[in-house]
């Protein structure tokens, strides 16, 4: 019998990675991100402590290429039963007075939270309704951002997709919990500290930013499958 995956998408040098080390602790795990790069240290560092992990560069925003990595993980680990799915794309965060801010610029907001959270979601639900019988129930989670909450001056774009990431959330945890999977939205009310926002903000001192590993426990918390520390 063959062992449930997780699969996460959205994996950087910050939170995506750190989320994937945590459930590579106790299921295989697929990696998604555009760049390679983004999940090569990520897929060494659980191998290297003894569990399996594969990436595959992806576009979320991509139908063919969303359902081709999902396909192909399922091949890879040999099963159609997912333990968790986490849909963690940022998108580009664009700061911009709306008066100058163009079409293209304001659709990426949406096209990465929104489309990519609809089309992630489409491929993975069948799986996670599909392990319904496993010790804890499978969990399909969004990482949102204080965008979600909260419409910023000049952040017309990101906003919008974080609002729409959270809206459709919502909807799917009031369709899917009654059929057995967890759908969450965990708020990510902060700047993470990952090597991008490193000069960011400096007046808030050492503890003014989220660890990504406070939001990778958060997550394991949610699926109740991973040990704490």
């Amino acid at each position: 019998m063959s062992s449930p995956f997780a699969i996460i998408a959205g994996v950087g040098p910050g939170t995506g990675a750190t989320v994937a080390r945590r459930f590579g602790a106790a299921y295989p795990v697929a990696l998604l991100a555009r760049n390679p790069a983004n999940y090569e240290d990520a897929v060494k560092d659980i191998e290297a402590a003894g569990g399996k992990a594969i990436g595959f560069s992806t576009d979320v925003t991509d139908p063919k290429s969303v359902k081709d990595a999902v396909a192909e993980a399922q091949n890879q680990f040999g099963g159609d039963k997912c333990a968790a799915a986490v849909f963690n794309v940022g998108g580009k965060f664009i700061i911009k007075p709306f008066l100058e801010l163009n079409q293209e610029e304001f659709e990426s907001g949406w096209e990465a939270n929104g489309r990519g959270a609809f089309l992630f979601s489409q491929a993975v639900l069948p799986l996670l309704l599909n392990s319904t019988d496993l010790q804890y129930p499978p969990s399909l989670i969004f990482t949102g951002a204080t965008a979600a909450m909260k419409g910023s001056a000049r952040c017309a774009s990101f906003s919008t997709g974080k609002f729409a990431l959270r809206s459709l959330s919502q909807s799917l945890a009031r369709e899917f919990g009654p059929k057995g999977v967890h759908v969450s939205h965990v708020n990510v009310d902060g700047i993470i500290d990952i090597p991008k926002t490193k000069e960011w903000m400096k007046d808030l001192g050492p503890d003014g930013k989220i660890k990504p590993e406070a939001v990778s426990i958060s997550c394991c918390i949610i699926c109740d499958t991973v040990e704490q520390d």
